[in-house]
């Protein structure tokens, strides 16, 4: 006889550290809200402390639910490829979406093209995904999950978001109104949606597609706020972020935020700018992405990322990997190839993981170190297993990065307690500057530590 699943709460989730904020717990016990924390990363409020099945079947980082590659064993039985990182495939692709939609987003516009497609075919209702929030009174927040219903609603959230968002809101609006749904989203929410398919009896037959995007870490609300600092503003000024403002004569790896303000002007700055602009440093990172082993959501029925390596980097106007798992989505995409809707190019295992590699160093060999350190005891057991056996100058890299993304957080509360964001930006010029010399031998920092040979 199998074993009773143990109950299990957010709160023992939150205290674990690893909590991503995902939102799947408020949309499916009664009486939790998703707040943001001290830190500005998202957490479940309210009466958190009540345990549940449901949340044990269903958290994306509950020890009790199925792992990614139960989930993709169960979903993509008959795909007939498979990898240890990418996971089950069937097709892979690089390329971009042509009706504009490369145009107006912040890749090639495979993402809205998919979805736009399950709109238009009538395969689904509603599309769940990430758009600018609309209405005057924010929350002190930038963005949220809204479902659209049509291509022109779906079209308003294009770009990419990199703030904190979470699915509570829509979960029960597809709880409430029968239809067939795609839900667009990371690897952590694709999996709880997965997780949702498999628990829930009502809202678990109406999520029809999974659409993913690949994902490095989530980042807390306060980036966008660091931003502000940097470019000069006050957050509360602040009307609307574009995290890359798109320029098709620069390449696509020249990321440049660009603030609107309440008046209607503008500010912008190159990230490389930016004292917390390298993305690989970590900076507000969630705690939870330091236990994620999924970089390119492997339990999507489709997948997007971008295409990180050369000629592709260079090409300012966006280009997309995709990953395809489902036969029903496969032939969707192979029609739009057929009819010079999507310029793709076929592609293996190999480049895909290429065009991801320090995602999935992070992921893996990162991994590995933080789950043999003794505040890693309570993390969920991963795919990988504890390991030590790396270099010092690895080993130094992974420390680093783990220390950035948590003081990061608390540096930024100080400063902003005292009012002087000069604190941080200082803080993280050197930390930036400490991870740079340790990763890329810059500086004079980087010249003796490859002397003495770390």
């Amino acid at each position: 006889m199998t074993a009773p699943l143990p109950m299990l709460s957010p709160q023992q989730v939150i205290d674990s550290g690893c909590c991503i904020g995902c939102g799947t717990c408020a949309g499916l016990n009664g009486g939790v809200q998703m707040e943001f924390d001290q830190f500005a990363h998202l957490k479940p409020s309210g009466a958190v402390t009540w345990p549940s099945v449901i949340t044990a079947k269903t958290c994306p980082f509950s020890p009790y639910s199925n792992n990614e590659d139960a989930l993709a064993a169960e979903l993509f039985p008959d795909a007939p490829n498979s990898d240890p990182q990418i996971g089950r495939w069937r097709s892979a692709y690089v390329g971009w979406a042509n009706e504009s939609f490369r145009e107006n987003g912040s890749s090639g516009g495979m993402v809205n093209w998919v979805a736009a497609e399950l709109l238009k075919r009538g395969l689904v209702n509603g599309v769940a995904h990430v758009v600018p929030v609309r209405d005057a009174d924010k929350r002190g927040r930038f963005f949220e999950y809204r479902i659209s219903r049509t291509v022109d609603e779906l079209r308003q959230g294009a770009h990419s978001r990199y703030y904190p968002t979470e699915i509570s809101r829509v979960l029960r609006e597809i709880r409430e109104i029968p239809g067939r749904y795609a839900i667009i989203g990371v690897p952590c929410v694709i999996k709880a949606a997965n997780l949702i398919r498999q628990n829930d009896p009502v809202i678990g037959p109406r999520i029809a597609y999974t659409l993913g995007l690949f994902c490095g870490h989530m980042k807390s609300a306060r980036f966008v706020e660091s931003f502000a600092w940097q470019m000069g503003v006050a957050i509360d000024d602040v009307a609307a972020v574009e995290f890359r403002k798109k320029d098709a004569s620069r390449p696509a790896n020249w990321y440049r935020a660009q603030l609107t303000l309440s008046d209607g002007s503008v500010v912008e700055k190159d990230w490389w700018h930016l004292a917390d602009g390298d993305w690989g440093a970590g900076f507000f990172m969630n705690n939870a992405c330091n236990y994620c082993d999924d970089v390119v959501a492997e339990t999507a029925d489709i997948s997007f990322g971008d295409a990180w390596v050369e000629p592709y980097t260079s090409d300012g106007r966006g280009t997309n990997v995709i990953i395809v798992r489902s036969k029903e989505i496969d032939e969707i995409v192979k029609a739009g190839m057929l009819e010079s809707r999507l310029e793709l190019s076929p592609v293996d295992a190999d480049f895909v993981i290429q065009t991801q590699a320090a995602g999935f160093r992070q992921r893996r060999e990162g991994l590995a170190y933080r789950l043999s350190w003794r505040r890693s005891s309570k993390a969920p057991p991963k795919r990988v297993d504890p390991s030590r056996d790396l270099t010092r100058r690895r080993k130094l890299i992974y420390r680093t990065r783990a220390g950035v993304s948590r003081w990061s957080d608390r540096i930024f509360l100080l400063a902003k307690a005292l009012r002087w964001p000069k604190i941080y930006i200082a803080w993280a010029r050197t930390a930036a500057a400490i991870y740079h010399a340790l990763t890329y031998s810059r500086g004079r920092l980087g010249t003796i530590l490859d002397w003495i040979g770390i």
